[in-house]
């Protein structure tokens, strides 16, 4: 029998099922039904809010073999796999272990290769904060003109410490 930390056992995995968050929730649905879904998006707040878990549910509307819609359905291989913290198209990084601009070079570079299995190749940038000035110059290109196929899902703890170029792209 494998040991599961109760908070990854009970995380939330559809956006119904989250608590405190119906502001969020609304935008974010909203966009998903409008089809209106931008490239890049922020989610900011203190440690264990959901910022993390709202990113990875958003990234399985996105990608869920049922269609992009604001209520995925949790049953698919696309679903299971990012449940499970294995899908190939959901690249999470996190910043405070990945600071530097060859980090960011490598993810930009991979960014022009088509998604493998989804619609989007969706990028989860946990503690955005942390990304040195440099590396941040280097996404800024990226980030204002991504590929079609490319989402961007920046999470942090500290915004103010993101440069204002990445604010306005988010």
């Amino acid at each position: 029998m494998s040991y599961l930390v109760l908070a990854r056992k009970w995380r939330p995995r559809r956006f119904a099922e989250l608590v405190g968050q119906e502001h969020v929730v609304r935008a974010l649905t909203n966009a998903l039904e409008s089809g209106r879904v931008h490239h890049a998006f922020l989610f900011t707040g203190t440690r264990g809010v959901g910022k993390t878990t709202i990113a990875r549910i958003f990234a399985k509307s996105l990608n869920c073999e049922r269609g992009t819609s604001s209520d995925p359905c949790g049953e698919c291989e696309t679903c299971l796999a990012i449940d499970a913290g294995r899908y190939i198209d959901l690249l999470e990084i996190d910043a405070a272990s990945n600071t530097g601009v060859d980090n960011v070079r490598d993810l930009i570079e991979n960014a022009q290769y088509m998604p493998s299995r989804g619609r989007y190749k969706v990028y989860l940038i946990d503690e955005v904060h942390m990304l040195s000035k440099p590396a941040f110059n280097a996404l800024l290109k990226t980030l204002e003109e991504p590929p079609e196929h490319v989402k961007f899902l920046f999470a942090t703890t500290d915004p103010e410490k993101l440069l204002v170029t990445v604010l306005s792209r988010c």
